[in-house]
């Protein structure tokens, strides 16, 4: 009886290495690289756009309101604290953080589409501001960040 539970445990040992190889992607997909190619698009905003100010810039609910849409619209693909992910890149970058409210908004309008961003001109307008509002709050990426598991606390500040 003793070869049998030997072979069994073989036979057993064998299935689960295969059962793990097997769930391993083989084509695992690259993070998306956080470069000044990412963010070409913002300096493309006109300089209208750029010195349009945030009419919400005061309002203290936009950032609570602009974190709930973000939530619904951006995170899927910026990830839920905006560090990036593998479809888009961080907003958390000096590029973003340091863009003006009105570049931002512009981009949020026109999107880039053909880079996956879509365009969000149906969005009411006072909706795209508390967006920019939210993306403001967020500030550049620390090392607290790094924990994607850590949501994002903008309010607590």
């Amino acid at each position: 009886m003793k070869p049998h539970s030997i072979a069994l445990a073989v036979s057993g040992t064998l299935l689960v290495a295969s059962l793990c190889a097997g769930q391993k992607d083989p084509h695992p997909e690259k993070p998306v690289k956080n470069n000044a190619f990412d963010y070409a698009e913002l300096a493309k905003a006109p300089e209208k756009a750029r010195l349009k100010p945030n009419p919400l810039e005061k309002d203290p609910d936009a950032v609570v309101a602009g974190q709930f849409l973000f939530e619904n619209h951006c995170a899927e693909c910026h990830g839920e604290a905006g560090v990036g992910g593998k479809k888009a890149p961080s907003l958390r970058a000096p590029e973003v953080q340091n863009a003006s409210p009105g570049a931002l908004f512009w981009l949020l309008t026109s999107g880039v589409t053909r880079k996956g961003m879509p365009v969000w001109s149906k969005l009411p307008e006072a909706q795209r501001w508390q967006i920019v509002r939210y993306l403001k709050s967020l500030g550049p990426r620390s090392d607290a960040d790094a924990n994607p598991d850590r949501p994002a606390s903008p309010t607590a500040r």
